[in-house]
């Protein structure tokens, strides 16, 4: 019995397995382009067998500042890589099958060494493609280089890349993360009693359920002085203005202005979650539904707006009196 895992970890190795089979057919990873000239965005999706997205128009605009074109046969990542995930995926089933310690602690191993050579492998990607120019392109900047971010946001030049997992990649994150903290538990079950272990796998169980429903995309800080205006472009000041979008993809927008939030959402109509500096709050931001919102000639904001937002019923009370305006709601401006 020391030698066999428990029935949650074999559903975890059984689970696991089936669905790794997902990541071989949906996008693995994004990058995301924006820029003026590009309102809706321009979006790159890698799958473990081809590219996907606007591949053309970005290989238009690689072509002007001297980056090489993105074409499959190029990638021998794309021969290997759906054999690799497959076969991840069968030893994951294998291992809930075998029903022995030693096999799934070699999966979750071989699992590990996989995402840390794939991230490996990306950076090294990004990092040619983005550095190995062609030194008779159009468009040449002594001292520029185009390697979008391994994961996170960049600007590169006029254009804002956004690298994030994909459909396929959060299935392996997950199915990774969870396949790890089940090896720890089984490692740790062999040092308790049964009694210990059923309440510990229960509580980590719970905990990491909650943990996974409590993921959800939030605001970040506005760092006041150094970010920009993703719509205007100007540098965000004052900290009693501005705010911030959240899409539902967890990607954040920040503004110096209500004026420029309310442009942003006119032209791009994006799925997300406006958030408000509270202009009594030094910088703090609040949710646009739960703000207080005040109009006021007497209010000028970077972009030439009238309104501003408090999370505090006194300090807008206090306010209405001071600058003579009036309530409004984020609902009446937003239209």
């Amino acid at each position: 019995m020391q030698n066999k895992l428990t029935t949650l970890t074999r559903i975890v190795a059984a689970t696991g397995g089936l669905l790794l089979v997902l990541a071989i057919v949906l996008p693995v990873w994004r990058i995301e382009l924006s820029a003026p000239q590009y309102p809706e965005g321009l979006v790159l999706q890698i799958y473990s067998h081809k590219l996907g997205g606007d591949v053309e128009v970005v290989n238009g605009l690689n072509h002007y500042i001297g980056m090489r074109t993105l074409h499959e046969k190029d990638f021998v990542e794309f021969q290997v890589l759906p054999y690799i995930i497959g076969a991840l995926a069968f030893f994951g089933l294998l291992s809930a099958l075998i029903n022995r310690k030693w096999f799934y602690y070699v999966w979750v191993g071989f699992f590990v060494l996989f995402a840390i050579t794939a991230m490996m492998d990306f950076y090294r990607w990004e990092y040619n493609y983005g550095h190995n120019l062609d030194p008779a392109a159009p468009i040449q900047v002594p001292g520029q280089s185009y390697q979008p971010p391994l994961i996170g946001y960049k600007q590169l030049l006029n254009f804002g890349a956004y690298s994030i997992p994909d459909t396929g990649g959060w299935v392996l994150f997950g199915v990774g993360l969870v396949v790890v903290i089940s090896a720890v538990i089984e490692i740790r079950r062999s040092r308790l009693s049964a009694r210990s272990i059923s309440m510990r796998m229960a509580t980590t169980a719970i905990a990491g359920l909650v943990a996974l429903a409590g993921c959800s995309s939030g605001p970040q800080p506005i760092h006041f002085g150094t970010d920009a205006c993703d719509f205007c472009k100007m540098t965000i000041m004052d900290k009693r203005f501005g705010g911030e979008l959240v899409t539902t993809k967890g990607k954040v927008y920040k503004f110096d202005d209500i004026g420029c939030i309310k442009a942003h959402i006119k032209s791009n109509n994006p799925e997300a979650t406006v958030y408000l500096v509270d202009f009594a709050g030094d910088g703090q931001l609040v949710k646009s539904s739960d703000a207080l919102l005040l109009e006021s000639e007497q209010i000028r904001g970077p972009m030439g707006g009238r309104i501003a937002a408090f999370a505090n019923a006194d300090s807008f009370r206090v306010s209405l009196q001071q600058l003579n305006g009036k309530q409004t709601s984020w609902n009446d401006n937003a239209r």
